[in-house]
């Protein structure tokens, strides 16, 4: 697990670490400029004119080591220079460093076609530590940049966009983010993604101690990690141990909701589970779902009442449950019924945004899973993604749940005020039927015993890998939820190994 810091939190990060390795500051910069050259050099040949467009704070001075190093490695290169601010000591030792090895071009103003021989572009004008929007000529050339027909790699973060916090005016658009060592909650959330394009991480020796030490409230989940949570089975374990779990779950016209759900609940590995569903659904249950037991409502087409829940471990509800006036009071009766943790999901969810004096009767250490809609359903409109991301765990400490808010990153609130960003999925799994997978993957965990965070977390990073094999081996053109079920006991095989 990956911590996520601050802008504060880093340039501490930069400071210990010249202090106690120890090492000067410019040589942890020759370090960060190495780095990025060995990602730079394994993707782009020398036939590539770069210009490396730098400011003249210690991003610049970033910008100036890279441009050296490129040279060195026989790469055609420029820098474009944009005086503004006070020149950090970094920077001017890397700016004599470069005399007479690379055109340097100082940049006073805009010029249409300032970009037009070049054909990649590497950003090195602000770094994290920007605290107001760019402006006057760093604002232009951001513009310019993004207009260029040319490949957009920004150093670090890209110049304009805030670490932490909303950003405002020109962002630099890149497509390759080269992050060192820790990624920026920036770039999670997803009204940044069109700034920050495809992100990776290179390792510059930052103190692991520091960042062992250092509280955070982001994470960002790894393979590493989940391997940790995941519980190896004994040999005389057996059904038993492994839990008994309810899903409650479809209705007239959504029974396939139910059965998605059920065969990804029996892959994630529960002992025992029985799906309550409508008379509607029977057939279709008993032959789709043979090694699951059914219990079946009164009510042909939707549910109206509840079996027996004292045998249960947990439940999972709403999978095409439907809206019927007496499938809420049969709900509410859940919630008020049963008192352990559960996974509430889709109309579950959509049904106590409409009757919200239910949300009190959620049993503590639940898990709720909506998509961007339901969860706006839940908590009404949001200014921007961080203010999303505060609602998301507002909600999880009112409920004493944990929030699972899907997408590109899921992200993950448990109610201690902990947020978990997924590091697995891909857009294949953008079709209907995913989120009844996971709810049934959540259900299974729960099932079986693990925390609702540890269920939460493990879950929806086995889902996402799960659906990375599937779409390695089908594409994601024509992923469907069948396929994220049939891989995920090879994600488990990978996860565990």
């Amino acid at each position: 697990m990956i911590k996520i810091l601050s802008a504060q939190q880093i340039r501490a990060l930069d400071a210990y670490t010249i202090q106690h390795e120890p090492i000067s500051s410019i040589d942890l910069m020759e370090r960060a400029c190495r780095a990025f050259v060995g990602w730079f050099t394994e993707r782009f040949d020398e036939t590539q004119k770069v210009a490396i467009v730098c400011g003249t704070g210690n991003n610049g001075g970033d910008g100036l080591g890279i441009a050296r190093l490129l040279k060195m490695w026989g790469y055609p290169v420029s820098v474009l220079l944009i005086r503004g601010g006070t020149d950090t000591e970094d920077f001017k030792t890397n700016l004599e460093r470069l005399k007479g090895k690379v055109e340097v071009i100082e940049i006073a103003s805009t010029d249409s076609d300032l970009f037009s021989r070049y054909d990649i572009v590497i950003d090195a004008i602000f770094g994290s530590g920007l605290s107001r929007p760019a402006e006057g000529i760093q604002a232009a050339i951001i513009q310019q940049m993004n207009q260029a027909d040319v490949i957009r790699i920004a150093v670090d973060i890209p110049s304009g966009l805030q670490t932490d916090k909303l950003s405002q005016g020109e962002i630099f658009k890149a497509d390759f983010t080269i992050s060192f060592q820790l990624p920026k909650l920036a770039f999670f959330l997803p009204a940044n993604h069109a700034s920050v394009g495809e992100w990776c991480l290179v390792d510059i020796g930052l103190s692991k101690a520091f960042i062992k030490e250092i509280s955070s409230s982001h994470f960002y989940l790894t393979s590493k990690y989940i391997r940790r949570i995941l519980k190896p089975r004994s040999k005389f374990d057996h059904k038993g141990t492994y839990g008994h779990a309810l899903l409650i779950a479809g209705s007239y016209g959504k029974i396939g909701a139910a059965v998605l759900s059920g065969r990804a609940l029996l892959h994630a590995g529960v002992g025992l589970l029985t799906l309550h569903i409508p008379q509607c659904g029977y057939s279709i249950v008993q032959t789709s779902l043979i090694e699951a037991m059914v219990d079946v409502d009164a009510h042909e087409h939707f549910l109206t009442t509840l079996p027996s829940l004292d045998k249960y471990t947990t439940v999972g509800v709403g999978p095409g449950l439907g809206q019927d006036a007496l499938t809420i009071k049969a709900f509410g009766k859940l919630l008020e019924d049963f008192r352990k943790p559960m996974v509430i999901d889709a109309d579950g969810l959509n049904i106590l945004s409409a009757n919200r004096e239910l949300l009190r009767t959620v049993s503590p250490g639940s898990i709720l899973t909506p998509h961007p809609k339901e969860f706006e359903r839940l908590v009404g409109k949001w200014s921007d993604d961080f203010d999303r991301l505060e609602k998301q765990k507002a909600l999880a400490k009112q409920l004493k749940s944990v929030v699972v808010l899907k997408g590109a990153y899921t992200s993950i609130a448990s109610p201690d005020g902990m947020v978990y960003f997924n590091s697995t999925g891909n857009p294949g799994m953008a079709t209907g039927g995913t989120g009844d997978v996971l709810t049934g993957i959540l259900t299974g965990l729960l099932a079986q015993g693990y925390s609702s965070v540890d269920a939460a977390v493990t879950g929806v990073y086995l889902h996402g890998l799960a659906g990375d094999l599937a779409a390695r081996e089908k594409g994601m053109i024509s992923l469907i939820a069948s396929d994220v079920i049939d891989f995920l006991p090879a994600a488990f095989k990978k996860a565990m190994a």
